[in-house]
């Protein structure tokens, strides 16, 4: 398959079977975020792989909307970066997540991007720093975000290549 035609086919999954993801699919996926370009190449990212069910279901409730899933994904992966040394942390960081839900996709594993950063939990607190204080990470690390894993139990329609937005781009 092209890669055009994985980027068109990759949807946010957040319903999974339950179905442990085989190791090599997972060291897929962390290659392709550890393959990630960087600003000067400084790589600033730590990859933290989840998998025990009780941190799953902290990290849940670590932000008021949308983390939900993370309490019945089989792995979450927490990118954090080291925002002392590059500047394009956030940047950085972000193409590597865009990397592993890419390698998801063509690996057949389900995958959905949770946002932490500048996010609160349901009493005000900082989603962020909730995450960081269930991970035992400290500043300067920062997190970007969480991508939830699992072997999906939902199938949703690609996107078309022919109902593209073409008015988006200006030449």
């Amino acid at each position: 398959m092209e890669l055009i035609e994985i980027m068109a086919k990759r949807r946010s999954i957040r319903k999974y079977t339950g179905e442990e993801i085989p190791e090599e699919k997972l060291n897929r996926i962390l290659q392709a975020a550890l393959l990630a370009q960087t600003s000067r190449g400084k790589q600033p990212w730590e990859f933290y792989v989840i998998k025990d069910p009780e941190v799953l279901q902290k990290l849940s409730r670590a932000k008021k909307h949308g983390a939900a899933l993370l309490a019945d994904c089989n792995t979450a992966i927490a990118v954090f970066a080291d925002s002392d040394l590059s500047d394009a942390w956030i940047e950085d960081s972000s193409v590597a997540l865009a990397h592993m839900s890419l390698m998801a996709q063509e690996q057949g594993v389900g995958s959905c991007w949770v946002q932490m950063r500048m996010r609160i939990d349901s009493e005000g607190n900082d989603a962020e720093q909730n995450v960081r204080d269930i991970l035992d990470v400290e500043l300067p690390w920062r997190l970007v975000g969480l991508m939830a894993l699992g072997m999906p139990a939902e199938e949703k329609e690609g996107y078309s290549l022919d109902e593209l937005k073409w008015e988006k781009v200006h030449r």
